[in-house]
């Protein structure tokens, strides 16, 4: 085979799940559910043959080429722009492909998880009405996010960042016939639209100021070559903490909030979960919410040279992080504890990426995607052989009912719990360890400290979450504990290749010696020398650093099992002693009541207020007013009709019937009428031209006659 042959062919990757999906919604319906399974999960794996065969032909080529573009066609063309700052440039869209290092990562996750995602969906969503149409949305969805990650610039990226959101709406209303579902996807979409308007202002920024939306011209081959975004600002055109670069990448950060369920935009991820749990999984997990992490990454050259920027993505990462976990602390819904752990879990990317650890912001998205696409699988996994159960309190002893699933559960907590040697562990210390070493200002060590005692947080709630359903006394309702049942093979298979990634995964990441950093440096690499954190190697400062992070991870895990199983009850005298403070974090901070009086109701009594105008204004003045004026006009035209133009036509008739009233009596129609009438007229005639003479003449006629 051509040695080129999948990078010349990555364009197909996103169309395989996309032929799939248009089959899906077209003709779903008269297809078996065998052939939907064959043709949706099956595009989704040739997507990742595909994937795989491009990366390690990538891989192949010499770390300073590993850029690789292919332009599909010229979506919009070339035209000349003055860019601000940069004077003539070129600004088109093409409709392209990039693959990179970073790209390659992206694209390995979206395809290889959610291929195990899909598999698990036969088994999960068997007995489930829709199911080719769930199938079509799946599809659709990596078609949008494989367009997201391989697309050579900000327009294509914001085509797949909406058929996501699109996507995301569907799915989460997939029980469309549930009104907790159906609101929660007009709320994700709403509130992402929010987000998306910030984006849309920044590529606009960007586009203006640049004079260019592509990301970098390198890896073009016989194509007319001009710099791209990456390539402009490597380029020293524009200088550290000018504030539209500040602009640029605060509205760009904007949209990646919405997306990735940040601080103040998270609100619509925990109600995500009413959507099926492979959504929540593949969408809400492992892909879509780390939209905005690949963004901002992606725009790395960026946020380097707006230090301000970069500083808020930290803070806001930070706090994310830490306020998503202390209401992961007390939720009941097994699903609700996991979502608020996805809002902490990418508080912490971009923590990362904020401190200018984009390598390991990356890093933590690829271990986050194998342990939590786990975790969301193995709550499915409960709430199917629960018959649909999701509260915890009603759980209970499940260890040895459903043992695959709860093995493979207790290894995604310990990977998440940042439990050597798991995934989780050396992603969260390479994120810890960079912020603790970020120099230029004392805030970067409070979020150390933030970040250290959320990943105490964490490692309590996830394994609250543990103890809670697979040990202690069964609280399980009795109509449902005689039908307890492990899942079926289909669901059972993904749970253990995602365990063994969560094991294995993050090896590759070990210390500041990784392969992945290594293989990430291209992308990432400084754009200037005082960029990025502190570059130092292996040392015993960071040796401790580690034995701090894991003995806060075995403290929550200690505090968890004895507040849970070693005393029972416990939990509930905490909770009454600190009744208002667990009131408060019980009910999310009463966030989404603050949002609803802030901008929803607002929104209502702004609508009503226009009703008002409208019903008053628009409707009476307008509407009503103007048919008001019709009808008079009508009216008035009707009686000038009836009494003056009517009038008038009546009295020219009786005027014209006065005047024709000889006529019309001579005008009989009659023979003998007219006979009698011409005899009359000889007989004038007669006394006319002969006088006196005539009578006599006319006696004798009359006798004779």
């Amino acid at each position: 085979m051509d040695s080129r042959y999948f990078l010349e062919h990555i364009g197909w990757i996103p169309l395989f799940p996309l032929a799939s999906a248009a089959l899906m919604l077209l003709f779903g319906r008269r297809l078996p559910k065998a052939a939907v399974s064959v043709a949706c999960v099956g595009s989704v794996f040739v997507s990742f043959l595909y994937a795989t065969g491009a990366v390690i032909q990538l891989s192949a080529r010499p770390a300073e080429d590993r850029v690789f573009q292919k332009i599909l066609f010229e979506w919009i063309p070339a035209i000349p722009y003055h860019g601000a700052g940069f004077g003539l440039s070129q600004f088109s869209a093409d409709w392209g492909m990039l693959l990179d290092p970073l790209s390659s990562v992206m694209i390995l996750v979206v395809t290889g998880v959610g291929f195990l995602i899909h598999l698990y969906s036969v088994g999960y969503m068997a007995h489930e009405g829709g199911y080719y149409r769930f199938f079509g949305y799946l599809n659709l969805f990596m078609f949008s996010m494989l367009t997201l990650v391989l697309g050579n610039n900000l327009l294509l990226l914001f085509v797949g960042w909406e058929g996501v959101g699109l996507c995301s709406y569907l799915l989460i209303g997939f029980f469309f016939l549930k009104k907790s579902a159906s609101d929660a996807g007009k709320k994700a979409f709403v509130v992402n639209r929010v987000g998306d308007a910030g984006f849309l202002l920044g590529i606009f920024l960007a586009s203006t100021v640049l004079g260019t939306i592509r990301f970098t011209d390198h890896g073009l081959e016989g194509v007319s070559k001009f710099a791209g975004m990456i390539d402009v600002l490597r380029s020293g055109a524009f200088h550290s903490g000018e504030a539209v670069l500040t602009a640029m990448a605060i509205l760009f950060f904007i949209g990646a909030t919405g997306k990735s369920a940040q601080i103040p935009l998270y609100t619509w991820l925990p109600d995500a979960m009413e959507g099926p749990t492979p959504v929540s999984a593949l969408i809400h997990a492992a892909t879509m919410v780390t939209a905005g992490v690949y963004m901002v990454t992606r725009m790395n050259a960026l946020y380097q040279l707006a230090p301000d920027a970069m500083l808020t993505v930290a803070v806001i990462g930070g706090l994310t992080a830490f306020y998503a976990a202390t209401m992961g602390l007390v939720q009941n819904d097994i699903k609700r504890v996991l979502a608020y752990s996805t809002i902490s879990q990418l508080g912490y990317m971009f923590l990362a990426l904020g401190v200018g650890a984009f390598t390991a912001g990356i890093f933590h998205l690829m271990t986050h995607a194998f342990f939590k696409a786990l975790l969301f699988l193995g709550s499915g996994s409960v709430i199917h052989a629960l018959s649909g159960e999701q509260d915890m309190q009603k759980m209970g002893a499940l260890w040895s009912k459903i043992p695959t699933t709860a093995r493979t559960f207790l290894v995604a907590s310990l990977a998440i719990a940042g439990i050597p040697p798991l995934a989780g562990f050396f992603s969260k210390d390479e994120i810890l360890w960079r912020t603790f070493t970020r120099e230029e200002s004392s805030i970067y060590k409070v979020l150390y400290v933030v970040a250290l005692v959320t990943a105490g947080m964490t490692a309590f709630y996830i394994f609250r979450l543990v103890f809670l359903t697979f040990f202690g006394k069964s609280r399980v309702e009795h109509d449902v504990e005689h039908h307890i049942h492990e899942s079926t093979h289909w669901m059972c298979l993904p749970l253990r290749i995602l365990a063994v990634l969560s094991i294995v995964g993050g090896m590759i990441g070990i210390s500041h010696f990784s392969l992945f950093e290594f293989w990430l440096e291209p992308v990432v690499a400084p754009v200037h020398a005082a960029a990025g954190a502190a570059e130092v190697g292996w040392t015993m400062g960071e040796a401790g650093m580690m034995l701090i992070s894991v003995f806060v991870a075995v403290g929550g895990i200690w505090l968890a099992y004895y507040i849970y199983l070693e005393r029972e009850g416990l939990a509930d005298q905490l909770a009454a002693r600190w009744k208002g403070l667990y009131e408060l974090v019980f009910h999310k901070y009463y966030m989404d009541e603050v949002y609803d009086s802030l901008f929803v109701n607002r929104t209502v009594d702004l609508a009503t207020a226009l009703g008002d105008f409208d019903r008053g204004v628009v409707d009476g003045l307008g509407v009503d007013g103007s048919a008001s004026a019709t009808r008079m006009t009508s009216r008035l035209s009707m009686w000038w009709d009836r009494w003056i133009v009517d009038g008038l036509v009546n009295l020219s008739g009786t005027i014209v019937r006065f005047a024709s009233y000889p006529v019309r009596v001579l005008q009989t129609g009659l023979v003998q009428s007219y006979a009698l009438v011409i005899l009359f007229g000889i007989l004038l005639l007669l006394v006319v031209y002969l006088g006196v003479p005539a009578v006599g003449y006319l006696r004798a006629l009359l006798h004779w006659a």
